[in-house]
């Protein structure tokens, strides 16, 4: 039975939250290694978070910037953060970042390590672009929420989880336009995409790794599941 390739948007503000959260990263390699005999490839695509928007912030206090070259600071962040889950992975991962999600990278490595590539999107798009060029059914984001809610859970106690979702469903929750830096559970551009591709995207708290371990073993995990 061949098997299948995983693809796991990684969200920045995982990695950085405020600091760089080496705890996690530790445990995170290990359960990656661990289950790298189920997959083809495990290609992890890492977001910039906290560093993109610092910069993108700070740029903005210095001089009036346009959203495309807000875009490329983004870029840059989600760059330096793929550039550290790649060293992390040693030998187990493609030797260089594949920036360019469009390529297919041609590797008998089983890790791949991607990053964001043009403005008018977040990483999440290149997710579901490596997600159709590997022939991966479902992009995995792991982010600093457990749940797509009804609601913003941050602004309203009474927001509730949604366990599964169409993407209209989810279009209606979050809109459809992407701003650079934006903190939304999945890119709205990339969410567009996936549904043209159909591919389903997982939604689930990254740093409860004992919950992404039962996804990866097939067990019943807590998550939002959209498409």
């Amino acid at each position: 039975m061949k098997k299948e390739s995983i693809i796991i948007s990684l969200g920045g503000s995982i990695i950085v939250p405020e600091e760089i959260n080496v705890a996690f990263l530790k445990k995170f390699r290990q359960l990656i290694v661990q289950n790298l005999k189920k997959y083809s490839k495990v290609i992890i695509v890492a977001g910039g978070g906290k560093v993109c928007r610092k910069y993108q912030q700070a740029a903005g206090k210095i001089s009036k910037i346009a959203e495309k070259d807000l875009d490329w600071v983004g870029i840059a962040a989600t760059k330096l953060n793929a550039e550290l889950i790649r060293a992390i992975f040693g030998q187990v991962a493609y030797e260089q970042v594949a920036y360019n999600p469009h390529q297919k990278v041609q590797t008998n490595k089983k890790i791949i390590i991607g990053c964001g590539y043009a403005p008018g999107s977040s990483s999440d798009l290149d997710a579901v672009v490596l997600a159709k060029n590997y022939g991966a059914k479902t992009v995995v984001n792991l982010s600093n929420i457990s749940y797509v809610y009804t609601q913003d859970p941050r602004k309203h106690k009474n927001a509730k989880p949604i366990k599964k979702m169409s993407w209209l469903e989810f279009k209606k929750t979050i809109g459809g336009k992407f701003t650079p830096g934006m903190n939304v559970p999945f890119d709205p551009v990339a969410g567009k995409r996936a549904k043209q591709k159909g591919i389903k995207v997982v939604v689930m708290k990254g740093t409860n790794l004992a919950n992404f371990e039962k996804f990866l073993k097939g067990k019943q995990f807590q998550g939002t599941v959209i498409g």
